[in-house]
């Protein structure tokens, strides 16, 4: 039996298309172009099986669209700054420059063992500084365009990593990675103003129709568009009012209260020490402190208040007062930093007025006119107005519109529209980030931007570690320079980038990355961009995918693209987002994980230890079927697959067994198949070459099983692009396999023509190419080809033979189908007709019947007309 040497054959095509240079790509305006990207990795030593996958999909995009004749963009890179690099370096004394660094060279080892094709020339490192040199003058350009702000600003402080945290790094309130609660802190943070953009980012989403429609929900339920009202309300027996934001001002004559954020200024001045009622407000804030800035932390946070012992007067009734609270649910940053409470109509606002035995008065009733309970849970449906006054009897959308129009009579408010989204805090307080590049003169504190010829601001290498918290800020010399516009002394910004900075942007970087005086050329940027197919996971569905439209957008305003160019603002025109790579999870006796690569089933069906001998009557448990976690220890190394099994087997494996989509249960009988079928595709080929060297053209006259069978190739071929265009990638595999089998069972025929069984060869092999490239590359050369498969076009499709020769067609009798029959397509209506009559079934049901008319629809239906 012919035996195919995986190992070899995958390494010595790697290597030719290496040489050959298959996957470099330039500017070509003869050709379409096709930007396939796959998002870039964080180098953390190892490729995981979610990168196989991820890749594969990828890989499968670029080679198909290479072989239809684009001019395919397909690169790579590393998202190589972050924390994880800064805490690599305290745990095993390495600098985070050197750690990362010998990651990526591992990986990229790994990854092109994949057979990726992956024009490596354009590969870009994020923590270099001839990529971040262009970030800094991004940032520049951003400041100078009003586009970047310096503001104090409350964040999540984790008090272990000593950095700031965003929102989403903030799990029930704990950090992260440190898991130690997070606190609230006040502190100087630079923004970039992505809230100027809501209204386009959000009015956008429509236009991306390749986008999966849960990504734009999430990012349309992100940026949070509302239409309300903004008003005052006045401090009884002071001067002062609070501005109140409200989605709900139909509800206005149910509120029982108002809350300020902690923050808010008029907290403190409500709370002073003279002021009795001030008494326990210290404690209270550390009590806020201690909670994170996030919605989702604070929705899940015990609900607490403070009395400021102050009045709020009703915009609509100046006999009607509220007491004044401030509360942690309240955020600054949101809205006016102040809301007013209505319990009745919230959840929210009913719990606290609950817990501090506030007024709850019903202003909205169900539409069915029925009594409801209030006491415990809040109306939130929709309804009628009562107990309003001039509001009473209106619907709520009418109920909103005279309120609106009753504040703005009595001049203490307006309608507007308010979003949910928040200018992006990009400063974090460690080293291994992207230095922001200004400094502040010692002498008053002014923020000076970095010359750009001063430009990049480095890294400085020799840090120490050895104290929690950011190196660069107790830096000995860095952190010291003098100021370009009058010589004095003056310090550097400590803080870096969130290293979403550096993937907002990479994807133009590609398009000309070893540019030195600029980002990129505008002419390159404007022949690539946008990115045809983006391919990555649905967690980074907001934030990434957000700062990238709006970044997009910020460096277009900037000069960065051509003029009048609208098709680059949006920088991603398909999305993909592929499922999760799962795997069955195990514990012992204990309950302690057991790793999954220590475990088999047994002859009886259960589970048990691999050392069955030092492991006699251990009980092994199979859990959940979950997310790969090393935790769990329930991960699978990619490497131990490319060694024993191959790249196409992990490939096939990956790409067929769910659709990319849905998350796929990692087994090893299943990669055991791909890898089978690898060998058997060979094996088949191999030893048939005989019969399929032969380069005779295809008969004129071919006989009905050579004819089947050049159907059955150009209708599979046919379907299995539609399917790859539409990442159906499970379906093309399943559709060539199919094929696949019939190719194999013909291949043996003596009556087959060869010319037919030539190409059905090439059609497979160019086929299954994208899927399995190795393989299918050497059966290519084995058939005597001197062009690469790999520079090979996708073959022309016979349109007439999408077409199967006959037809089924349904035969009604008086509207009702009583049978079904078989004829040449394209027939005439007399065969049609006697055919029809003559059909058992029918005959039956017009046994005692007059047929008075026939109709005929071709290739369709025969209806017949009978009393």
């Amino acid at each position: 039996m012919t035996r195919y040497n995986v190992r070899d054959a995958e390494d010595k095509w790697r290597k030719i298309w290496n040489d050959a240079q298959s996957f470099k790509v330039t500017e070509d305006s003869s050709k379409p172009k096709y930007y396939v990207l796959e998002m870039f990795p964080y180098p953390s030593g190892r490729i995981h099986v979610g990168h196989v996958r991820n890749y594969a999909l990828g890989d499968v995009v670029a080679r198909f669209r290479k072989s239809q004749g684009y001019n395919v963009l397909h690169p790579m890179g590393w998202d190589a700054f972050g924390l994880p690099a800064e805490n690599a370096a305290l745990e095993r004394g390495a600098h985070p420059k050197t750690w990362t660094l010998e990651n990526i060279k591992a990986m990229r080892v790994q990854m092109e063992q994949m057979g990726l094709s992956l024009d490596w020339s354009r590969e870009v490192t994020s923590c270099l500084p001839n990529y971040y040199r262009h970030e800094q003058k991004i940032f520049l350009d951003f400041l100078k365009n009003g586009l970047a702000y310096r503001k104090e600003s409350m964040v999540n402080w984790d008090p272990v990593d000593n950095t700031v945290l965003a929102n989403e790094q903030v799990i029930d309130g704990k950090g992260w990675r440190t898991g130690a609660p997070v606190e609230r802190r006040k502190l100087n943070q630079w923004f970039l103003k992505i809230t100027d953009y809501a209204d386009e980012l959000l009015s956008a989403l429509t236009t991306l129709d390749r986008w999966p429609d849960k990504v734009r929900t999430m990012q349309e339920n992100w940026i949070g568009k509302s239409s309300g009202c903004h008003m005052e309300w006045a401090v009884a027996g002071t001067t002062d009012k609070v501005a109140i934001y409200t989605t709900r001002p139909d509800t206005l004559f149910g509120a029982s209260f108002i809350a300020l954020a902690p923050d808010h200024p008029l907290a403190k001045q409500l709370c002073t020490p003279d002021n009795k009622s001030s008494d326990g407000f210290d404690e209270f804030l550390k009590q806020c402190a201690a909670g994170g800035t996030s919605e989702a932390a604070i929705e899940q946070a015990e609900k607490i208040g403070f009395d400021t012992g102050a009045r709020a007067v009703h915009p609509f009734d100046n006999s009607l007062t509220v007491p004044i609270y401030v509360a942690n649910f309240v955020l600054m940053d949101y809205g006016t930093g102040a809301v007013f409470g209505c319990p009745a109509h919230d959840q929210r606002d009913l719990d606290f007025a609950n817990k501090y035995k506030l007024n709850v008065t019903q202003v909205v009733k169900p539409l069915s006119g029925d009594e409801i309970d209030i006491s415990k849970t809040a109306f939130t449906d929709d309804g009628t107005i009562i107990n309003s006054r001039f509001l009473d009897g209106l619907t709520i959308g009418a109920a909103k519109a005279r309120a609106i129009k009753e504040v703005e009579t009595l001049k203490c408010g307006h309608g507007t529209t308010q979003y949910r989204l928040r200018d992006w805090g990009v400063s974090r307080q460690r080293y291994w980030g992207c230095p922001i590049p200004v400094m502040y003169r010692v002498s008053d504190g002014k923020m000076i931007p970095v010359p750009e010829d001063q430009l990049p601001v480095t890294l400085p290498d020799d840090v120490d570690f050895s104290e929690v918290g950011n190196p660069l800020a107790r830096h000995p010399t860095w952190k010291y320079t003098t100021c370009p516009e009058t010589g004095e002394p003056a310090i550097r910004e400590t803080d870096t980038f969130d290293t979403f900075f550096e993937s907002s942007w990479y994807y133009a970087r590609y398009a000309d990355p070893h540019n030195e005086s600029k980002a990129f050329d505008a002419e390159k940027a404007a022949y690539w961009l946008p990115v045809d197919q983006y391919i990555g996971g649905v967690e980074h569905a907001v934030l990434h995918l957000l700062y990238s439209r709006f970044f997009n957008r910020a460096m277009q305003k900037c000069g960065y693209y051509p003029e009048n160019r609208a098709d680059l603002a949006e920088p991603f025109k398909g999305l993909y987002t592929q499922g999760m790579i799962t795997h069955m999870s195990f514990k012992d006796e204990n309950g302690k994980w057991v790793d999954a690569k220590s475990v088999q089933k047994d002859d009886k069906g259960e589970w048990t230890l691999i050392d069955t001998l030092s492991n006699k009557g251990k009980k092994i448990s199979p859990q959940r079927i979950e997310k790969m976690s090393k935790s769990k220890k329930n991960t699978v190394d990619p490497q131990d697959i490319l060694d024993g099994y191959g790249a196409d087997a992990a490939r096939l494996f990956v790409l067929s067994d769910s659709p990319p989509d849905r998350d796929l249960e990692w087994t090893e009988a299943g990669l055991d198949g791909g890898w089978r079928f690898v060998n058997r595709f060979y094996r088949v080929m191999a030893e048939h070459l005989d019969v399929l060297k032969n380069t005779n053209k295809i008969s004129a006259n071919l006989n009905d099983p050579s004819k089947q069978l050049r159907q059955k190739l150009h209708q599979t071929l046919a379907a299995s692009a539609k399917d790859i265009e539409a990442f159906h990638m499970n379906k093309a595999v399943a559709r060539l396999r199919e094929c696949f089998n019939v190719f194999e069972a013909a291949v043996t025929k003596p009556d087959l023509d060869k010319g037919v069984l030539r190409e059905a060869a090439e059609f497979l092999l160019i086929g299954f190419n994208p899927i399995i490239p190795h393989v299918t590359e050497e059966c290519w050369a084995m058939l005597g080809h001197k062009t690469m498969l790999v520079d090979t076009m996708f073959p022309q499709i016979d349109d007439r033979l999408l077409q199967n020769d006959s037809v089924t067609m349904a035969v009604q009798i008086n509207g009702k189908t009583r049978g079904s029959i078989t004829l040449p397509r394209d027939c005439d209506q007399k065969t049609a007709e006697n055919t029809a009559l003559n059909d058992g079934d029918v005959k039956k049901f017009l046994t005692g019947q007059t047929v008075k008319k026939i109709i005929v629809v071709p290739n369709r239906i025969v209806n017949i007309v009978a009393a």
